[in-house]
This record gives C-alpha cells, sequence and structure tokens, in this order.
C-alpha cells in the first residue's frame, strides 16, 4: 500500500508538473492524518529529487489545550526526521471579535500569511497543502449548493502562484482513506482535530451529513465530483484564456474601468460576453461581485443592460460597489466612487500627515517648514501642490467636494469665480466633478482646487516666515 501512494503522489508530481529536483518546499503540517502523510512522502522523496522541506504549523488558538498538545506532537515527530520546523500561535477568537470576520475565512487569511511568510523567510518557492479527494469533493458540492458557475466547479487548483510562490497540492486526487491507512502502516503519529465533528460549519454537514447521504445514489460519488473538477478545469482554464485575450482586442480604460463597443459585444457568444462582464469585474475590485456565487444575476443585469438600444444613454448601479453605463455605442463598467460629500470630509489640523480619501483614491502630503528652500522646487508651476503662509490660515482645514454656490478667489482676479465656471474653464467631466476635491479653511474660504487653481488667500510672501505646502496625488483616471 504505501510503496503504491508513494508513487502514486510521485506520479502526479511529474505529470502536473508540480516540483522540480532541488525546489525547497514548504509543508503545511496541520498535524492530521493529511498532513502528515504528505510530509513524510515528501522526506521519502527527497533524497532522490534533492528537495529541502520546512514543516510549517499554526496553532490558531480555538482550543488551548487540544492545539498546544498537536502543536507539541507536530514539533517532536518533524524533529525525529530531520526536517526544520516552523510555528506560530494565533489567537483567532480575538481577531475575529476585532475584525467581525468569519471564523474559518479568518483562520484561513492568517494561515495563508504565515506560510507565506515563512516561504519567504526560508527561501522556499513552493509549498505543499495535504487537500484530497474527499476535500475536492465536499468543495464542489458545496459550491453547486451555494449556485456556482463553470469557475466554481473547478474547485481546489492542483496549482497556482500567490506572491512569487507557487502552492500545490499531489494528494487532491488520493481519498482520506488511503492516507489514514497510509499513516497507520507506518505508525506515524496524527492528530484528530474535535472542531471537524461540528455541525456548525456546513462544511462539516456537507462532509458528516450530504456526502453519505447523497452517496446512497451514487456509491463514488467523491470520485465523479473529482472528475467534474478535473474536467471544469481544463474547459474554464480554456475559456478565462479567450475571454482574455478578447479584452485586450476591445476593452479601453475609461474613468475608474473599462469601455467597448456595444456592437462588438453584440456580436459575441453568450458565454464570452458573460465572461467579459465578469473578467472587468473581476478587474475592478474583488468586491464588485453580488450577493450570489456565480455572480449571475450581477451579470446578467449588465449584459441585458448592454443589449438593449433605447435609450441611447443609461446609467445603472449594478451592485458591489460597480456602475454599468450606455452611451450610444460605448459601453462601459466602472467603479462606482462616492462623491466624499455623501460620506464626510476631512479635518486637518496643523503639522505633517498625510491622508487618503477611500472615497476618491486622492492621496494627500502636508508638511510645515520654516524655510521654502526645503519644499519642492516646482510647487509654484506644479498645480497638483499648492504652499500657503503658516500665520494666515484658520485651522483646522477641511477636504470636501464642491458644493452648490462654491466661489474662488483667484489671484489678479478682481472678485471671486464660481469652482463650477472654474471646472468647465478646465473642461473637467461633470461626471467627475462631484469627486474632486475642495480645501477650505475654518472659516470656509476654499484655499485650493487642487490640480486646478490656488486661491488668493494665505499666498507666500516675503514677510513669510512659515510655511504650510499641501500635495494631491491623483489617480491616473482623475488626471487625464
Amino acid at each position: 500500500m504505501e510503496d503504491h501512494l508513494v508513487r502514486q503522489v510521485e506520479k502526479m508530481l511529474i505529470e502536473e508538473d508540480l516540483l522540480q529536483k532541488g525546489d525547497h518546499v514548504v509543508v503545511a503540517l496541520s498535524g492530521g492524518p493529511d498532513s502528515v502523510a504528505l510530509l513524510h512522502i515528501l522526506h521519502r522523496l527527497s533524497g532522490s529529487w534533492r528537495l529541502e522541506l520546512t514543516a510549517a504549523h499554526v496553532n490558531h488558538g480555538f482550543r488551548p489545550e487540544e492545539s498546544r498538545q498537536e502543536a507539541e506532537q507536530a514539533a517532536q515527530w518533524v524533529a525525529s526526521l530531520g526536517v526544520p520546523f516552523e510555528t506560530i500561535t494565533l489567537d483567532l477568537p480575538a481577531y475575529i471579535r476585532e475584525t467581525g470576520r468569519n471564523g474559518q475565512d479568518a483562520a484561513r487569511e492568517l494561515r495563508y500569511r504565515f506560510l507565506l511568510e515563512t516561504a519567504h523567510r526560508v527561501g522556499a518557492g513552493k509549498i505543499a497543502f495535504a487537500h484530497h479527494a474527499d476535500d475536492q469533493a465536499e468543495t464542489v458540492l458545496m459550491r453547486l449548493l451555494r449556485g456556482t458557475g463553470p469557475t466554481g466547479l473547478v474547485g481546489i487548483p492542483m496549482k497556482r502562484s500567490v506572491e512569487n510562490v507557487e502552492l500545490f497540492r499531489p494528494l487532491l486526487r488520493i481519498n482520506k482513506k488511503a492516507l489514514v491507512d497510509y499513516c497507520m502502516e507506518h505508525g506515524l503519529p496524527y492528530s484528530i482535530d474535535s472542531s471537524n465533528e461540528k455541525r456548525i460549519y456546513t462544511r462539516n454537514r456537507i462532509r458528516l451529513d450530504a456526502l453519505p447521504y447523497l452517496s446512497g445514489f451514487n456509491p463514488r460519488l467523491a470520485d465523479s465530483l473529482g472528475r467534474l473538477a478535473q474536467t471544469m478545469e481544463a474547459e474554464d482554464g480554456y475559456l478565462q484564456s479567450e475571454t482574455e485575450k478578447l479584452f485586450a482586442r476591445i476593452a479601453e480604460p475609461c474613468e475608474d474601468g473599462w469601455t467597448f463597443s456595444q456592437r462588438e459585444f453584440a456580436g459575441l457568444h453568450l458565454a464570452l460576453q458573460r465572461r467579459l462582464i465578469k473578467l472587468i469585474l473581476n478587474y475592478l475590485s474583488s468586491e464588485s461581485a453580488s450577493g450570489d456565487a456565480s455572480g449571475f444575476v450581477q451579470t446578467e443585469l449588465i449584459r441585458k443592460a448592454a443589449l438593449e438600444q433605447q435609450p441611447p444613454n443609461l446609467t445603472l448601479d449594478v451592485g458591489g460597489g460597480a456602475l454599468f453605463r450606455r452611451e450610444y455605442d460605448r459601453l462601459s463598467i466602472a467603479r462606482h466612487r462616492l462623491a466624499f460629500r455623501d460620506a464626510r470630509s476631512y479635518e486637518i489640523e496643523a503639522g505633517d500627515g498625510d491622508l487618503f480619501v477611500s472615497e476618491t483614491g486622492v492621496r494627500f502630503t502636508f508638511r510645515l517648514s520654516d524655510r521654502l528652500i526645503d519644499l519642492p522646487e516646482n510647487w509654484k508651476s506644479n498645480k497638483t501642490s499648492a504652499v500657503f503662509d503658516m500665520d494666515d490660515l484658520s485651522f483646522p482645514l477641511c477636504l470636501r467636494t464642491r458644493q452648490e454656490g462654491d466661489r474662488i478667489r483667484i489671484p489678479g482676479l478682481n472678485g471671486s469665480k464660481k469652482v463650477k465656471d472654474v471646472y468647465i474653464e478646465e473642461k473637467v467631466p461633470q461626471r467627475q466633478r462631484s469627486r474632486l476635491p475642495v480645501l477650505t479653511d475654518a472659516e470656509g474660504r476654499i484655499l485650493w482646487l487642487p490640480g486646478y487653481r490656488r486661491s488668493a488667500y494665505s499666498v507666500v510672501t516675503e514677510k513669510t516666515r512659515r510655511y504650510f505646502y499641501a500635495e494631491a496625488h491623483f489617480p491616473e483616471v482623475l488626471t487625464e
């Protein structure tokens, strides 16, 4: 049995190009039979493959005493193999309370963060995980029940790259029973996580209840779901590649997103229409997808609106922070940024500091100086920076967006000018104007329209003794 399993894993390493001889691999070691079998098999192969191994264990802190014993057992066994051992103890319950995150999602996030940090620290280019065929079946079935699309049916990928490290799973087509049998035959010490029996987790209910029941209709259900995942991995990969080629050919960047021709879009196959929309949503933000697992509702809302002819101009908030526009033959999908007057203004006290206006993507730098020579040389000619007479300012300053009736006093102009007229003269697109920042002082006087005009207030003169420097860093879409 054991020699057959080792040969099976080695065959997988070769066929799927998971390892190269001489690789340094971090092995994610939970202490359960799956990961123990994986480390033992890779250790047996390490001589002929010239592998350098590092075991990495995470104590999540959910079961303090039980987890401590598991970590100690894992450390002792790994030491007997002569393999370096890296470990970390986390306080997941506290992290979940602070962030409000789902427990399993939070655990996965911090576990992967530790494994990647370990790989970078020890110089490993790969991380091996012990996900097996039963895990794959659970994942595919769980996604089916949630209403996934073709991409979700891929299940757990055999390999993928994150932060220049390749994550791979050589046990993905081996069932759990074979791994437990391997550990038993070799007398390998492993732990059983008691939380795996708790039905409060969806995955546990799938494993303990749904799969056994459905296996009454098909005793080889896990194998069937695994084959489905393999099939969909190839087909989804092909369609993804074709969609990326299509995107490169017809999509052009626009304000906060991408635009393309309605005529070209209408001529695409239905599958590519949906794929193109989902690809753009993914490019915009990981949060652009809607609440349904497949994103079908959001995708269809956009697709149908894109194909309509009337009215000729249409703007739709399609959810998830995304905005769809149809302007005659031009379609666009973009981020739906709030004007920060719709959220809040930002107060700025006297002193050095940085401020990121998340609603608009503009980052500000503020500096105090007693010497003009310490400031950037181009501050006079650069519209994205301004210098003020510090002693002529009334703090706190305020960053907000334009309000109805705003006026700015411009140097050399007798009187003031409407901010709206300034933006019209500068040919600022109307839909951008509500997002542009306005800097005022505590008395409500407009000091600066970053990127466009500076006011006649607090002008630097030869009598100025203290200087307040402000610089705006705009995202590219606001400076086009």
